[in-house]
């Protein structure tokens, strides 16, 4: 992990429009965050999430001399007639950059089926609600904490999320499985909390009841043939779990998805200038794709190459996971220079894919991008997002919920069906941050079982 020298500090991008400034002074880490100046406590004993993005879990744990601190639950409110309560303390994961060697991390499939958190007594969903699991579904649990997927199996979500949203406790429950991957309290480290599934699971005699399997990544190409043979048989990606890491709750490094990656090329553009250990050297190449996207690729880097950076002209090889709806590669990733492509040799068509380079993982087709008939390749500027509109119906209840986004906002409008229901605007500090932002909300709600009208 990335760590600062004494007196070295670097910005990180946070919620707001001003990036947050992690510094360390004399040993002392700080951060300019809410959250890290609103605690009780000394400031030589406080952290936050962005310093244990920085620095991981293990090395702030071991400054501070405690647990870490955790993410506070609150206490949620419906928009229908879903029971709620307080949100469960559960472990989130990043997104992989693409660059980090997770050689040695544990590896297991990422599961699409529904987040559920066993506190001892009952089914809870991230957001705190209740899941009406029947009583024969959770005879012999223990009472303590553990966390899993109800699933169904590959490509079934939809129908897992119609089974385990009901109320009534149905036969359909037999078809599911609670397939744990953790077990937060049992101990501190994840290979201690695996055993101790490992070793409670059979005196549970629960026939419902699985121990999600982890094996240890040897290498990239390791990591690669396992995310084929997953996604060949229709799963989601993989989840890369670092070894001796504890639980904490929120967002965490030591927990990272991993999805189909691919290779594509583009022209480097111009030389973004590094900010905290990389000031003075280059911070990210600004590319263009054949199709006349631009952004910027600002990992995969080593010190060499930041301080001799491909000329501008250079064509590039990039690793990127997927498109967004704007057609940007999310999660870009340095590889290399490519010297045998011409520029004349490239497609200019507005509407052309990233061309693809050799790779070992198995291809899958990019989303299109939504490039207007009237676009160029010289266009520069993020396409917006338009309306979209959703309804989720189940039971007794029918709701609503829709999203659009102009320039740096996004407004999203929900309720029941056949009133105006509520609305919210939130601004962003550009439009990317903005599309950005889009996208995960409708992820968010798709996942959930709403379906677009």
């Amino acid at each position: 992990m990335a760590d600062l020298a004494d007196g070295e500090s670097v910005e990180m991008k946070g919620s707001g429009a001003k990036p947050y400034v992690l510094k360390n002074s004399g040993g002392v880490y700080s951060c300019t965050c809410p959250a890290w100046r609103n605690q009780s406590i000394g400031i030589e004993k406080r952290s936050c999430k962005h310093l244990r993005k920085l620095r991981g879990d293990a090395a702030e744990e071991e400054r501070v001399g405690n647990a870490l601190p955790q993410k506070p639950v609150k206490k949620v409110t419906g928009d229908g007639d879903d029971e709620v309560g307080t949100e469960p303390p559960v472990l989130l994961a990043e997104s992989w950059d693409n660059a980090q060697d997770l050689s040695g991390w544990w590896m297991s499939e990422k599961l699409d089926g529904v987040r559920a958190y066993w506190d001892g007594k009952q089914f809870l969903s991230r957001q705190g609600n209740l899941y009406h699991a029947p009583d024969w579904f959770v005879e012999g649990l223990p009472e303590v904490p553990l966390d899993g997927e109800l699933w169904l199996d590959r490509k079934a979500f939809q129908r897992t999320v119609s089974i385990v949203r009901r109320q009534d406790k149905s036969e359909h429950w037999k078809t599911i499985r609670f397939v744990i991957f953790d077990a937060p309290q049992a101990a501190k480290l994840f290979e201690d909390r695996v055993g101790f599934l490992k070793e409670e699971a059979p005196r549970w005699r629960n026939s419902y009841v699985e121990i999600l399997e982890h094996k240890l990544c040897e290498n990239l190409n390791h990591l690669r043939t396992e995310l084929v043979r997953v996604e060949t048989l229709g799963g989601e990606g993989l989840m890369l779990r670092e070894p001796g890491s504890a639980y904490v709750a929120g967002r965490s490094t030591s927990l990272l998805k991993v999805k189909t990656f691919h290779d594509a090329e583009a022209e480097v553009i111009g030389h973004e200038p590094g900010k905290g250990r990389h000031a003075g050297r280059l911070g990210a190449l600004s590319v263009r794709l054949p199709n006349g996207k631009v952004f910027s690729v600002g990992t995969g880097f080593s010190d060499k190459q930041r301080e001799a950076p491909p000329a501008v002209g250079a064509f590039i090889t990039f690793r990127y996971q997927e498109l967004s709806d704007a057609g940007i590669p999310r999660f870009p990733s340095y590889v290399g220079v490519r010297s045998d492509i011409a520029l004349s040799t490239q497609p200019k068509s507005a509407t052309d894919e990233p061309s693809s380079a050799t790779s070992n993982v198995a291809k899958v087709p990019a989303a299109k991008t939504k490039a207007k008939p009237t676009e160029t390749a010289a266009s520069t500027s993020v396409t917006g997002n338009g309306k979209r509109y959703f309804e989720f119906s189940e039971d007794n209840s029918h709701k609503f919920w829709e999203i659009s986004s102009d320039g740096n906002s996004v407004t999203t409008r929900w309720g029941r069906v056949g009133t105006d229901g509520q609305s919210k605007t939130k601004e962003f500090a550009d439009e990317a941050s903005a599309n950005k932002e889009y996208e995960r909300l409708v992820a968010e709600k798709t996942k959930k079982g709403y379906e677009e009208k």
